[in-house]
C-alpha cells in the first residue's frame, strides 16, 4: 500500500466511524451532501498527487502528520481583548472569531443592521433552512475535480454564515477572525457562506492566525453569491506560523452588473494553497482579484484562479505579485476562460515574481480559454531580480544598500496594497508588509503568545 493509499484509507475509517459525530447538530441539508462528497473524493483518488492542477504542489507532507482530527466542538479559551488583538487603527469592525474551524460560542452580537443575519453555519443550517438550501453547496460544483474541495463537504461542520437581505448596506466591515489553538498537532474543516442580496452591500475582512506553535492543516471552502447589482469587498490576511498549514478555496457566483473586489495577502505560513473560482453568470458583472505574497525560509504559496466568463459585457482584473526570498517557492496557476456567449468580455491576468536568492523557484502558468470572438483579453507572468539600474540610480543619491533593496522591494509590493479601499486598512497592511520585508514578522504580529515556530 503506498503513502497516498494509507492516507486516503485513514480517511475512510475516519469518515465512517465518525459519521455521528460528524451530524450533530446541523441539519440535514448539510449531513445529505457528506456521502456524496466522500465518495467523490475516492473516485477522484484522494489526497491529490498526479492531477493536473496540483502539478507543482507536494502534499504527501503535508498530510502525512499525526494530526488530531476535530470531530466536536471543543471550547477554547480565547479572550478577544486580552488574548489577541488585530487592531487597524481608525478602522471599526464587527469582528467574529472562529476557532479551530468552529464558531467561537463567546462572540458578541455584531452591530449590524436587524435584517442582517451572521452567526455559525450550525445555527444557520437550523434556524434558516430555506435560505441555506438554495445556496449551500452549489457553488463549490465549480471545482468538480478537486478532491481537497469534496473533502471539505464531507468533514465540515461549523464556520460562519452571513446574510445580507436586498437592497441592505451594511457600513461597518465584518472581521471574521480565524484562529487555531490546541494542545496537539491538529487538522481541522471550517465551511462558509456568505449570500448578498440584489443592490446588497458589504465589506468582509479575515484574518488568519495561530495563538498555539502545534502544526495545524486547515481545510477551509468559502462561498458567496452576489444578487443583481450587489456589491462585496473580500479582504484575507493570511499571517500564521511556518507550522501552519491551510487549504483555503473561495467561490464566487456573480449575478446581473454584480460587482467583487478582493485581495488577498499571505504574510506568513507554512504551505498554502489558496483556490479561487469565480463564475460571472449574468452580463454586466465585474471582478477584481488582487494578491500578494511575501515568503522566506522554506515557505510555499501555491495560488490557483479560475475565472468563467459564462454571460457577456463582464469584467474581469486578476493581478498577483510575490517576493520570494531564501529557498521559497511560489506557484501561479490562473485560468481564465471565455464561453461562446460571453461577447464583449473583457479579462485581464498578470503574475509578476520578485525573486532575492538564486534558491527561491517560481512556477508561473497562466491561460486563457477563449470560445468568442469579440474580446479583449491579455495575461502574463515575469520572474526577475531587483532592477540594478534602479538600484544605481538609488545609491547615487546617497541611499544605503539595504535601504535602497527595502524601497525596490516595497514599491513592487504596494502596487497591490494601493488596490485596498480602506484606508485604514491599506495603512495597516503597508505597515506589516515593511515589518515583513524587515525581517521583523517571524511570528504572528499583534500576538502576545509569541510562537516559536520560525
Amino acid at each position: 500500500m503506498s503513502d497516498f493509499e494509507k492516507i486516503n484509507t485513514d480517511f475512510t475509517t475516519l469518515f465512517l466511524d465518525g459519521r455521528a459525530l460528524l451530524d450533530a447538530g446541523n441539519s440535514a441539508v448539510m449531513n445529505s451532501c457528506r456521502k456524496e462528497a466522500f465518495r467523490k473524493f475516492l473516485d477522484l483518488g484522494g489526497i491529490p498527487h498526479e492531477q493536473e492542477e496540483y502539478r507543482y504542489l507536494k502534499l504527501l507532507p503535508l498530510f502525512d502528520k499525526d494530526y488530531h482530527v476535530v470531530l466536536k466542538y471543543i471550547r477554547q479559551e480565547v479572550d478577544l481583548n486580552e488574548t489577541f488583538r488585530c487592531t487597524v487603527t481608525d478602522l471599526v469592525t464587527n469582528p467574529v472569531l472562529t476557532v479551530n474551524g468552529w464558531w467561537f460560542d463567546g462572540n458578541l452580537k455584531p452591530e449590524i443592521p436587524e435584517e442582517v443575519v451572521v452567526c455559525s453555519m450550525q445555527e444557520a443550517s437550523v434556524k434558516y433552512p430555506d435560505l441555506f438550501v438554495r445556496h449551500y453547496n452549489h457553488y463549490v460544483t465549480a471545482a468538480r475535480k478537486d478532491s481537497l474541495v469534496a473533502l471539505n463537504t464531507a468533514f465540515a461542520q461549523d464556520g460562519v454564515f452571513v446574510y445580507v437581505p436586498d437592497d441592505v448596506v451594511m457600513e461597518r466591515p465584518l472581521q471574521i477572525i480565524n484562529l487555531l489553538r490546541a494542545k496537539a498537532d491538529l487538522m481541522g474543516f471550517q465551511r462558509n457562506l456568505i449570500v448578498l442580496g440584489r443592490n446588497a452591500k458589504a465589506t468582509i475582512l479575515v484574518c488568519d492566525h495561530t495563538l498555539s506553535e502545534h502544526d495545524f492543516l486547515i481545510n477551509n471552502a468559502t462561498e458567496v453569491y452576489l444578487g443583481p447589482n450587489a456589491h462585496m469587498e473580500y479582504y484575507q490576511v493570511q499571517n500564521q506560523h511556518l507550522g501552519a498549514s491551510q487549504i483555503n478555496s473561495l467561490f464566487v457566483s456573480q449575478q446581473r452588473h454584480a460587482v467583487f473586489d478582493s485581495n488577498l495577502v499571505t504574510l506568513y505560513g507554512g504551505v498554502i494553497r489558496n483556490n479561487l473560482y469565480v463564475a460571472l453568470n449574468e452580463e454586466g458583472g465585474e471582478c477584481h482579484l488582487y494578491g500578494l505574497y511575501i515568503q522566506d525560509k522554506k515557505q510555499v504559496v501555491d495560488n490557483y484562479s479560475y475565472i468563467d466568463h459564462i454571460a457577456p459585457r463582464c469584467v474581469s482584473n486578476e493581478h498577483f505579485k510575490g517576493v520570494l526570498d531564501d529557498a521559497a517557492m511560489a506557484n501561479f496557476c490562473g485560468c481564465i476562460r471565455v464561453r461562446p456567449d460571453a461577447q464583449k468580455t473583457e479579462a485581464y491576468q498578470a503574475n509578476h515574481n520578485l525573486l532575492l536568492t538564486d534558491t527561491t523557484r517560481v512556477n508561473a502558468k497562466p491561460q486563457l480559454i477563449i470560445d468568442a470572438d469579440d474580446v479583449k483579453c491579455s495575461h502574463g507572468a515575469t520572474v526577475g531580480q531587483i532592477d540594478e539600474e534602479a538600484m544605481f540610480y538609488l545609491r547615487s543619491r546617497g541611499i544605503s544598500l539595504e535601504e535602497a533593496r527595502m524601497m525596490m522591494m516595497f514599491g513592487f509590493a504596494h502596487d497591490i496594497i494601493q488596490r485596498v479601499k480602506l484606508e485604514p486598512l491599506r495603512v495597516k497592511l503597508d505597515d506589516l508588509i515593511d515589518k515583513r520585508l524587515r525581517g521583523e514578522m517571524s511570528k504572528c504580529y499583534n500576538c502576545i503568545m509569541q510562537c516559536k515556530k520560525s
